[in-house]
């Protein structure tokens, strides 16, 4: 069975990682499960609870605030469907990890580009051995811009990432309101249609 990339993307509380969780839970009884979450509060806590208790026993849980490719690489030698929640968290992780004299908007660019193609070729290789990997990821950039150098540098980095990944996806789905959408097969039936 040949795997897969899919991306599951959505504003916050949309309803995109329970139904990530329902794919993945769909696709296949081995589920490698990839959290980026890092719990700073007792907010991000009850957040990191919540997710834990909606997953089922069985499944393999991978801590990969940082060099999530390895992660996903290592679970992908044992597991035929990987989550990865989430893209944006990690993002945030790999930002706040540049210390504050050095952060450019080039050196941001720069750095989350190589991070992104990582995880990529790392999904990429993935999915030719027969394994789908399904990233969720933040909408982020649909408000108003932010007021401050770092939320501005955040919101455009998470923008390029999901084009990245979508781009590599076989599936692109939206969810809003708990209902999602696979905005990248409707893409190509507008696209076929607009062809006759």
């Amino acid at each position: 069975m040949a795997g897969k990339i899919v991306l599951v993307t959505g504003g916050a509380r949309s309803g995109k990682s329970a139904f990530a969780e329902r794919l993945a839970a769909k696709a296949g009884e081995s589920v490698g499960y990839i959290a980026t979450a890092q719990i700073y509060d007792e907010e991000m806590r009850y957040r990191v609870k919540l997710h834990q208790e909606r997953r089922p026993d069985n499944w393999q849980t991978y801590e990969a605030p940082f060099g999530a490719e390895k992660a996903l690489a290592e679970a992908a030698a044992s597991h035929t469907v990987i989550l990865f929640d989430c893209i944006t968290l990690y993002l945030s992780n790999l930002l706040c990890a540049i210390p504050e004299a050095d952060l450019t908007e080039e050196r941001a660019y720069a750095d989350m580009t190589v991070q992104i193609d990582r995880l990529l070729q790392a999904a990429q290789t993935a999915a030719e051995q027969g394994v789908t990997v399904i990233f969720v990821s933040n909408e982020v950039g649909a408000g108003i811009v932010p007021e401050n150098r770092l939320a501005r540098f955040y919101r455009d980095l998470s923008g390029l990432a999901n084009q990245r990944i979508a781009a590599a996806a076989e599936d692109v789905y939206a969810v809003l309101a708990g209902i999602p959408v696979n905005i990248k097969r409707l893409n190509t039936l507008l696209v076929q249609e607009g062809d006759r």
